[in-house]
């Protein structure tokens, strides 16, 4: 990662007050506040990867509060902070919840007032994802901010290791690559969130969290043609028929739903201009369609154009 700041070398009167300062610098919405008298210590790397900056932060011991008057100020309530848990020790208090992390352990963080403290030798990777990616596919975000998603979870520990090996790889990425392998990243973050939400969740929100499990499940296999409903059930460990029973709850059908995640995945990517070299019949593949002859009846079929006609119209209407 690019270093940003370090208190290396600096007075230890100063180095706290500077770190702070960074941090504003930063855009980050806390007011930091030491717990012990030692010399502080802090370093502050970021990496941009596509569209997302990853943020690593290596501190002593410090109390951070989000305060209503930051938020305001830098306007953030589009996004959510999904922090990594590197090493040392993060309490975290927002809303009626205070949980611990632990080295390994992931946390979403939603930009309200919350309470941050670090114990010795801290060390955190961040990043910021669209509130309404997850909250579509998750339900909303006070299910799972300032949850322990524990490193004790497959899932979680999958999407910690792909994004560190991420950033060890990202220059040798295309543009398109890391916007790929970012998109990835997100997915398995939400596969993470829902796993740690099946967990003890209160008998009413059971359903909806076996839903949105289901979703976030599709969202990360959508490439394989093989997906369908009893393949999911079993995925999730839970039956056919209950699965089905929950979709029509909802006003769904489990293959109606995959077959419209690929339309909507496959219209995407042919507006995408950074798609465009791809050939059509790749792209297909890529969103879970066995062959492109398919593919076409499908797409006319929602669309009412074939795929070549839709990604053309795109181009003439592209600014």
């Amino acid at each position: 990662m690019q270093p940003l700041f370090s208190t290396i070398g600096l007075h230890p009167r100063n180095s706290f007050p500077l770190w702070r300062d960074i941090l504003r610098q930063q855009s980050l919405p806390i007011e930091a506040q030491r717990l012990d008298d030692t010399p502080f210590e802090g370093r502050l790397d970021i990496a941009e990867i596509g569209s997302i900056l990853l943020t690593r932060i290596a501190q002593s011991s410090v109390r951070s509060e989000v305060t209503p008057e930051l938020l305001r100020r830098l306007k953030k309530g589009d996004t959510l902070v999904v922090l990594f848990k590197l090493a040392g020790t993060l309490t975290v208090q927002q809303g009626e919840r205070v949980t611990e992390q632990r080295a390994g352990d992931l946390v979403v963080i939603d930009h309200r007032p919350a309470i941050l403290t670090t114990g010795p030798g801290s060390q955190s990777l961040f990043l910021e994802l669209p509130r309404e990616r997850l909250e579509n596919l998750l339900g909303p975000a006070r299910l799972y901010t300032a949850l322990t998603i524990g490193a004790d979870l497959g899932a979680t520990t999958l999407v910690t290791t792909f994004f560190q090996d991420l950033i060890r790889v990202r220059r040798e990425l295309t543009p398109d690559a890391a916007d790929r392998m970012t998109a990835i990243g997100g997915d398995l973050i939400v596969a993470s969130i829902a796993e740690r939400l099946a967990q003890e969740v209160p008998q009413p929100l059971y359903g909806t969290v076996v839903v949105q499990r289901a979703k976030a499940y599709v969202e990360t296999h959508l490439h394989e043609p093989g997906l369908d409903a009893p393949g999911l059930a079993g995925a999730l460990g839970v039956s056919l028929r209950r699965l089905q029973e929950l979709f029509h709850a909802r006003g769904q059908h489990i293959s109606d739903y995959i077959w419209q995640r690929r339309l909507e995945t496959a219209a995407r990517h042919l507006a995408d201009p950074t798609c465009a070299p791809l050939a059509i019949g790749v792209l297909a593949h890529k969103c879970g369609f066995a062959n492109q002859a398919h593919f076409a009846r499908r797409f006319r079929a929602c669309h009412g154009m074939t795929p070549r006609e839709y990604r053309q119209a795109a181009v003439v209407g592209a600014p």
